[in-house]
């Protein structure tokens, strides 16, 4: 839930995808295609002096969805409420201050639209706020926390993302910020390529680096996406 620089030098590495084609791209959202964090930071420390939970406690669970933070923080009979309350308050400020990242319009625009899906832990009126507030054009192919009983770290959604755009999973790569993202997709069979600022490079374990969108071209051929340095 915090945002952390990644060490100079040390967070650009797309070798290992390089040379690969993939049939679809799935893109987490929030740190990946937006910065919501002021906005979101905002609610989740609101939520948490209204329900008496110590801030710093949010700091390890940063990617996972709402429901999950709840259940880790709150006592059973306690979590529907807190649940409810959270996505009030993050609904309430994702018209506000949130910044579409480098190199995100490019990518969106390089890719075909049947072939990109995007993955979030956000629920759907949760999403709708926010793309709505970023002005980005809503991708055709959407899994949100709504659509899934396991999400991240499960390789459930971007199993359902890859269903959904009909094509194998072992042959789409996965772009995300966090940890737990992360490690979905690699459950899932995907490749990962790791982008933002959100968690320090040494948490995420993917095929590539990058610290934003910017640095990396998406070409779409008839072998597939390909991925090169921007």
């Amino acid at each position: 839930m915090q945002r952390t620089s990644a060490p100079t030098g040390a967070f650009l590495d797309l070798d290992a995808l390089t040379g690969r084609a993939f049939d679809g791209v799935l893109f987490d959202m929030d740190g990946t295609l937006i910065d919501s964090m002021r906005g979101s930071l905002a609610a989740w420390h609101t939520w948490a002096d209204e329900c008496g939970v110590d801030p710093a406690a949010l700091g390890a669970l940063g990617g996972l969805p709402a429901r999950r933070i709840v259940a880790e923080l709150l006592p059973e009979d306690r979590r529907a409420a807190a649940l409810e309350r959270i996505h009030t308050l993050e609904v309430e400020v994702a018209g506000h201050g949130i910044d579409v990242l480098p190199g995100v319009v490019a990518a969106l625009t390089a890719l075909p639209a049947n072939r990109v899906a995007v993955v979030t832990s956000c629920t759907r009126p949760l999403l709708r706020a926010r793309l709505d507030g970023s002005g980005l054009r809503p991708p055709r192919e959407v899994v949100c926390v709504d659509d899934i009983v396991n999400g991240k770290p499960s390789p459930d959604p971007f199993l359902l993302a890859a269903h959904r755009l009909g094509v194998d999973p072992h042959r789409c790569l996965v772009v995300e910020d966090a940890p737990a993202g992360l490690a979905a997709g690699r459950a899932a069979g995907c490749a990962t390529l790791a982008v933002g600022d959100t968690h320090h490079h040494s948490e995420l374990e993917a095929d590539g680096y990058a610290p934003d969108l910017s640095h990396v071209r998406f070409a779409a051929g008839p072998a597939g996406i390909t991925v090169s340095l921007a």
